[in-house]
């Protein structure tokens, strides 16, 4: 297995994530924000930039992790349509595959599909578009998630634990409905108050869920850890503030901890990385 990370929660800048990544012997990034900036906001010399300094250091982008969809399906859907072409070519620039997506702040089935719809039909067959379950959008149960599979074959799924944690969802059911359709995973964990804990130290099933993955022939994790606050948190998790246990000194601590806590899973199921 490999591991892959959303290194700007170690840093905000680029060299920051850089050394966070090669400190804990990570090749791949899932990146998300740079400099303070949202992946969708960066500029396409800067993009080419990125690109050169982590290929200079040996890492390879592995998604794109964007907040397509996490809007509402009538806030300016021709925007969001803008910003994902967008994104489809800044994977190309940055040599990724994926690029993560959402389902949107409502729950109009009808709406919801239409949207979704007009991603995939604009989306390039080389990029590999990828639903993640998060808390308040239509998919953040597994029953709507199935419905976004079924509907468009070509979404694939990212399974995070955590956030059907926090939206009161059992994991292990979730991962049988879902596990046909899972292209990766998002590695954190949560408590049954939805406080975040390092992976392994919730109630997500982690460890049980990374071996089924494994099984299946999953060969990529991404560390997602929110163990502590970070640089544009508030505006990817719609204004809330993040409640985690325990307290870390400073982002790059938490961020260790985090990986720490994973590889300790994965030396428990005898998984080399």
């Amino acid at each position: 297995m490999k591991l892959c990370a959303f290194a700007d929660e170690a840093s905000v800048d680029l060299n920051g994530q850089i050394a966070a990544l090669k400190r804990n012997n990570i090749s791949l990034l899932e990146i998300r924000g740079v400099d303070g900036e949202n992946i969708k906001d960066i500029s396409y010399d800067k993009i080419k930039e990125i690109r050169t300094r982590l290929s200079e250091n040996g890492i390879n982008v592995w998604s794109i992790g964007s907040p397509v969809g996490k809007d509402k399906t009538d806030n300016n859907f021709e925007k969001q349509l803008d910003d994902f072409k967008r994104l489809c070519e800044y994977a190309e620039i940055l040599g990724a595959q994926r690029i993560r997506m959402f389902s949107f702040f409502s729950k109009n089935e009808q709406q919801v599909m239409e949207c979704l719809g007009k991603f995939c039909a604009v989306a390039p067959k080389s990029i590999i578009m990828c639903h993640e379950n998060e808390k308040g959008i239509f998919g953040d149960n597994y029953e709507s998630c199935v419905k976004i599979h079924k509907a468009f074959p070509q979404i694939k799924a990212v399974f995070d634990p955590a956030n059907f944690v926090q939206c009161e969802v059992d994991t292990l059911k979730a991962w049988d409905a879902l596990s046909p359709y899972v292209d990766y995973m998002h590695i954190k964990d949560a408590l049954e108050d939805k406080s975040v804990v390092p992976a392994g130290f919730g109630i997500g099933n982690v460890k049980e869920l990374v071996k089924m993955y494994k099984a299946q022939g999953g060969q990529v994790l991404t560390l997602e850890p929110h163990l502590m606050e970070f640089c544009g948190l508030k505006g990817l998790e719609n204004g809330e503030s993040l409640n985690h246990k325990p307290v870390y000194s400073d982002t790059n601590e938490a961020f260790d901890a985090g990986v720490k806590a994973l590889k300790d899973i994965l030396a428990e199921i005898g998984e080399q990385i």
